[in-house]
């Protein structure tokens, strides 16, 4: 363990928390690749914070490892040290806070929903509301709620419907609830003045992709597109799936878009694997940058 390395883990957990994000959220092949996307995003908010944990820990044990630090040495050190105390106790503190605001809100929406939807032969499985206003979300949890409104069962066609449903199923299967969740903690555990929003906007539009795609496969790309457009403006209780950043303008170009796509991106095989590469790097240098020291230190002793 080198003098720098506390300084080092520092500042890669900075970059990682603020500028690597706007970065990221401004490439344009994260819609093409989004499960690869979503994958190298958490790869980059879990390194920022085992940059930040190993800056503080490998900072205390280098202060008291020396007889006589210099006072830059133990400011240096101090700061690193410091800003992991800080963001392991934001990270703890969000984690509960949110985890439990999250499941209160879903809990209280499930009952809601048994208590009034009812069933209807049309979408088996489904809850149905008599709502004024076409509108589809999935509650997550054990087990998740499909809700449609019965505006929009009347509205949509079979294959619409097919669309809708299998998007909200496929939020359901992923858990892509707990993905998000993950990313608001990991937010929510950095100063405001170093992180940024863009990763989670970011994620929220990648995992409706995911699920797009989910949709696509099975009921195919226009029916898909004539269903976000009904229910463009639809809206989702707390605690349910929503669009978040994503618009449905957003999406609906992407399908617009996706069959000159897959002609054209010949290299995405390349990108996907670039993209798990680094992702698992990003993983991996801090992880090693401080247990390596640690266990030569141990195997020397030894």
């Amino acid at each position: 363990m080198t003098h720098s390395t506390p300084t080092v883990l520092l500042t890669l957990a900075l970059l990682l928390a603020g500028p690597a994000p706007a970065l990221l959220s401004r490439a344009r092949w994260p819609s093409r690749v989004p499960r690869a996307a979503l994958v190298l995003w958490q790869s980059l908010a879990l390194s920022a914070l085992l940059s930040a944990l190993g800056a503080g820990a490998s900072a205390g044990a280098m202060v008291v490892a020396y007889d006589h630090p210099s006072v830059v040495l133990v400011v240096l050190h101090a700061s690193a040290l410091l800003l992991t105390l800080v963001v392991l106790a934001r990270l703890l503190w969000s984690a509960h806070v949110l985890g439990m605001t999250l499941r209160t809100r879903r809990r209280r929406q499930r009952h809601l929903v048994d208590l009034v939807a009812r069933t209807d032969g049309r979408a088996p499985g489904v809850h149905v509301l008599d709502a004024g206003r076409p509108l589809a979300y999935c509650i997550p949890g054990l087990p998740s709620r499909l809700v449609v409104s019965s505006p929009a069962l009347d509205d949509l066609a079979d294959d619409e419907m097919t669309a809708v449903l299998e998007h909200e199923r496929a939020h359901g299967r992923a858990r892509h609830d707990l993905v998000l969740e993950g990313f608001g903690a990991l937010h929510n555990a950095f100063p405001r003045f170093v992180r940024s929003r863009t990763a989670l906007d970011s994620t929220s539009g990648l995992v409706e992709m995911l699920a797009d795609d989910a949709a696509r496969r099975r009921a195919g790309d226009v029916p898909l597109a004539r269903a976000l457009v009904r229910l463009a403006d639809a809206p989702a209780p707390a605690g349910a799936m929503a669009a978040g950043a994503v618009t449905p303008a957003a999406r609906i170009r992407r399908l617009t878009e996706y069959e000159l796509t897959r002609r054209e991106l010949t290299d995405a095989p390349v990108v996907t694997s670039l993209a798990y590469l680094t992702a698992a790097a990003l993983v991996i240098v801090p992880t090693v940058a401080v247990a390596a020291p640690w266990l030569a230190a141990v195997a020397a002793a030894l």
